[in-house]
């Protein structure tokens, strides 16, 4: 098996610690996994700078896209009318899912090298009482483009709706006031920048709004309320990953000894100034404009005239220890590199020499 480090916007790159924790079974029931979980809670709580008296964790079994789908159908439900801002590919999935769970929605779709306008968002509310959700992503990893969900949040606080946050990609990297912001339920996944390993997403729930949730789930595993019921003492309503579970209990404990989330932040931006700086000096541009770039993943084009496919690319950088990811964008003919995850400054040297050697076999 060739082994080599993912530059990919999750899952990513993780410490052999974090591996070593998955070596143990764990019963479901037993007190101490449901202490476990229960930590785990109460931390994501800190790095979200919420009080448990305001705010609550939910954790749901599967990838983010179930946590996402848990959040919208569990708190819009049949009644509500959901405002998607959509900006990126993430932002669209939020419309496959309400269209297959019968949801009255809008979407308004913003270019995907553009982050939604507060005031695009102001003057449809007011054109539409109807509307109760607002959903929108932060970290949209379809560019790379990191989305300004405060300056959005105050617009829907000021209309009375409730706002929905996918901060797959950036929360634990990027600090964000939960609160502060307007967020009622935010969403994240064990895989993203705390840097466990797939297998559950959780969920920030303003305690207020999650009690309005009861009873308008459109999904029995999916429902955001009742699992929140069944978590009380710890305790998952269905078979939990525990392992995961395990392993991003110890992700957590190394990103607090690390200096918590405004050192992994630091580390994620220079990571990603460097990255940028190194490719330009080869001929690659980004795709964001460097005000709205965010620090997790970066699109690129491909030089004029280039010669090569991405696949000849990858396959050369993944011989020499890298994954990079494919482009995503439509319009144009792109790929991204991550840098989330273990990896540093010499992890990024090294990909540019690789750059070099692959730039020369072209020549």
């Amino acid at each position: 098996m060739i082994h080599y480090k993912l530059l990919t916007p999750g899952p990513l790159t993780t410490t052999d610690t974090v591996k070593q924790e998955m070596m143990v079974d764990h019963c479901t029931w037993d007190d101490d996994y449901k202490q476990i979980t229960q930590k785990i809670r109460g931390e994501l709580l800190e790095f979200a700078h919420v009080s448990p008296k305001e705010y609550t964790v939910v954790l749901m079994q599967g990838s983010g896209t179930f946590g996402v789908e848990s959040a919208i159908t569990s708190s819009v439900g049949r009644d509500g009318k959901l405002l998607i801002l959509a900006n990126g590919a993430y932002g669209e999935r939020m419309e496959d899912i309400a269209k297959h769970a019968g949801l009255n929605y809008r979407i308004q779709n913003f270019p995907y090298y553009q982050v939604p306008d507060p005031a695009v968002v102001a003057q449809i509310l007011a054109e539409d009482p109807e509307i109760t959700h607002v959903s929108m992503v932060h970290s949209e990893t379809t560019s790379g483009i990191l989305n300004d969900i405060e300056s959005v949040g105050k617009v829907v606080k000021a209309a009375g709706k409730v706002f929905i946050v996918d901060a797959m990609s950036s929360f634990g990297g990027v600090d964000i006031p939960v609160a502060d912001w307007g967020i009622d339920f935010l969403i994240s996944s064990a895989n993203k920048c705390i840097q466990g390993v797939p297998g559950f997403s959780f969920i920030i729930c303003r305690l207020s709004e999650l009690e309005k949730c009861k009873g308008k789930a459109v999904s029995l595993s999916l429902d955001l309320y009742d699992q929140w019921k069944g978590m009380y003492d710890g305790k998952w309503r269905f078979t939990s990953p525990t392992h995961v579970v395990l392993a991003f209990s110890k992700a957590i404990e190394e990103m607090k000894e690390e200096g918590g989330v405004p050192a992994r932040c630091r580390k994620y931006e220079e990571n990603n100034k460097l990255l940028i700086s190194e490719m330009k000096k080869l001929g690659f541009e980004t795709y964001i404009d460097e005000e709205h770039q965010g620090p997790i993943i970066t699109t690129f084009f491909y030089p004029e005239n280039c010669g090569y496919t991405f696949k000849e690319m990858y396959e050369f950088i993944k011989e020499r220890g890298y994954a990079i990811y494919p482009g995503k964008v439509t319009e144009a003919d792109t790929f991204r590199i991550g840098n989330i995850g273990e990896i540093y400054p010499e992890d990024i040297y090294k990909l540019i020499d690789i750059y070099k050697e692959f730039l020369a076999t072209r020549e």
